[in-house]
């Protein structure tokens, strides 16, 4: 009787152990609510209260690639339109694809800027997040409930500018965006899914965060398909590009930002 239990609880264990996932593709719709991030009534009228993209994260068992999904169906209400009005909006992968290699502990994003390819540099860091018992379904997957509080650094490179048709700047609204302020994450995450990854550069939990929301509703990441494969050849580390630092890079982009408002034009930077 004592070896038929041992026996069953042997393949419980590797029935559980099979059914884990180590590697993958996750589809998430990622909301922004822009109005939250603007104090200025004025442009809250100029522009839609969310912001909705569709992401994807490709991932192994240390490995993962954060890109944007481009959707061609419908056209982007941020996209401005003519008589001299544009917006640009950028912000996180937006920019480009992001790359992490957790046994390295390192990231890399590809960018482009001013015509020119950039491979930008940045060490993971641990996130101190706070576990807790509470779980809940998300796409048939049990998750587990984790926290973390952080310091949003003030808008720095984020900057609204309205140009006329003359090229001169009209409003500089930069001061009207928010301020450093510690905002609550958190992070839904499926503990059968064994992966240290998440959207943006979130992650560092015992696996694939399924839903996050960062500031009370302010961005909120939801997954809307899991894959169980994925093509190792899109893991691969990006190379094509010049290797820069997080600082080297935010300083061009100020250079470069500097130069197109005397060219004229709206732009939202969201970074």
């Amino acid at each position: 009787m004592k070896r038929a239990f041992i026996l069953l609880a042997g393949l419980l264990s590797l029935s559980a152990l099979q059914a884990q996932m180590k590697e993958g593709t996750v589809i998430y719709e990622r909301r922004i609510n822009m109005h939250k991030t603007i104090q200025d009534e004025q442009m809250k009228a100029m522009i839609p209260e969310f912001r909705t993209s569709k992401h994807m994260l490709l991932f192994s068992d240390s490995i993962s690639v954060y890109k944007m999904v481009p959707e061609d169906e419908a056209p982007d209400p941020f996209a401005g339109g003519g008589g001299g009005l544009r917006m640009v909006i950028r912000g996180g992968s937006d920019g480009g694809d992001l790359y992490k290699n957790f046994t390295q502990a390192k990231s890399i994003q590809t960018s482009e800027l001013g015509g020119r390819n950039f491979l930008i540099m940045d060490t993971i860091q641990q996130q101190p997040w706070k576990m807790s018992n509470d779980t809940k379904q998300v796409l048939g997957y049990t998750c587990h409930k984790a926290t973390r509080k952080v310091m949003q650094p003030p808008a720095g490179m984020r900057r609204m500018v309205m140009m006329g048709g003359g090229g001169a700047p009209t409003q500089d609204t930069t001061s009207t965006l928010r301020k450093a302020k510690e905002i609550e994450v958190v992070a839904w995450y499926a503990d059968n899914i064994i992966s240290p990854v998440g959207p943006e550069s979130y992650g560092q939990l015992p696996g694939v965060i399924l839903q996050l929301d960062v500031d009370n509703g302010t961005t909120v990441y939801n997954a809307t398909e899991v894959k169980k494969t994925v093509d190792q050849k899109d893991l691969k580390e990006p190379k094509k590009g010049k290797v820069v630092t997080r600082a080297e890079y935010m300083k061009m982009m100020t250079e470069l930002m500097g130069s197109q408002m005397q060219g004229g034009g709206f732009r939202i930077n969201n970074n």
